[in-house]
């Protein structure tokens, strides 16, 4: 009897510990607090945009196209659409991509004469069995899917061009040619995750260069068990590195946004060698907690996000 009545004593006691340990919340367990858009740069119209579509439980799909546009539109910006800086003979090509939770992707590559390209993007996403179309094939399609064709040089990057042609020098320089991004990446308040990025490329480049903006894997990346990752900089030496595959392979493995980004600069840099100091490369990064990180080569770069207590343009920590 004096056995029994010790073992279920014991046998109580390990119950009842093992209750407790249970209702203990995990040290590293962060409550989704709702719906966040993150952007590259001091995009703050843009990020507005995206917000109100994910505030009024619009999705993360909805709300980062919705966000790429309004820049597209900017005829000011000088990087992103219409009244982007050309390349060396005067054309106006877009690059875009897009990606929803669902693991589905769209690009378009030297697009000339339609301004959405992130658009034309989601449209060879969800219209074609294809991933990317480029060129005058993406302009095709672009016009078969209602979209307006209109001259994308304005007459101030016209006037920018010709001063450029005076010498014909090119070099990239850092946080000037090379802010020629917008990367966008959202959470909506269903937990799904999404994101975009689209461009006209550096400026003056060779007629026919292509950067890391729409190359699922490099210029983003989403996993929707995950996180999702952007990017902007010296597309070349992104694309070698695979930055946003990356970055959400590294959250995959545990590591924070702002860890995982941190990891994927370091790799660049330590590639790179001396000649870091001629180019600038910056990542973003969003969880499924909806946290945030960013990195960047140089100091210069920043991110604009966009949640339920406001929007914010933050300075990036650099490697710099």
């Amino acid at each position: 009897m004096t056995d029994v009545f010790i073992y279920a004593k014991r046998l109580f006691s390990i119950i009842f510990i093992s209750t407790l340990i249970g209702c203990q919340p995990k040290a590293e367990e962060v409550i989704f607090k709702g719906p966040v858009v993150i952007g590259t740069w001091n995009v703050p119209e843009a990020t507005t945009e995206a917000y109100q579509v994910l505030a009024s439980g619009g999705s993360a799909i909805d709300a980062v196209e919705a966000g790429c546009r309004l820049e597209e539109a900017n005829e000011q910006g000088q990087s992103v659409g219409k009244g982007g800086l050309p390349d060396r003979d005067g054309q106006v090509t877009l690059d875009a991509c897009i990606m929803d939770s669902k693991g589905n992707s769209g690009a378009v590559v030297y697009l000339k004469d339609v301004v959405h390209a992130v658009s034309v993007a989601r449209k060879v996403m969800e219209e074609t069995p294809h991933v990317m179309l480029a060129g005058a094939g993406a302009k095709q399609f672009a016009i078969e899917q209602g979209f307006p064709v209109e001259n994308l040089l304005t007459e101030r990057s016209k006037a920018d061009w010709g001063k450029w042609n005076e010498t014909s020098f090119y070099k990239p320089i850092i946080n000037i040619e090379n802010h020629d991004t917008i990367g966008m990446l959202a959470i909506d308040e269903n937990g799904d995750l999404s994101g975009a990025c689209t461009t006209s490329g550096l400026a003056y480049k060779m007629a026919g260069r292509v950067g890391d903006s729409p190359i699922i894997g490099a210029g983003l990346y989403v996993d929707n068990k995950v996180g999702a990752a952007t990017a902007t900089g010296l597309g070349e030496e992104i694309v070698k590195n695979v930055g946003s595959f990356l970055i959400v392979e590294l959250m995959r493995q545990g590591k924070s946004p702002q860890e995982a980004c941190e990891i994927a600069v370091q790799r660049i840099v330590d590639r790179s060698g001396d000649r870091i100091k001629d180019f600038q490369v910056g990542f973003i990064a969003l969880n499924k907690k909806g946290e945030y990180g960013s990195f960047a080569i140089h100091p210069g770069f920043s991110i604009t996000k966009h949640d339920v207590s406001g929007n914010e343009n933050i300075p990036s920590p650099s490697y710099n």
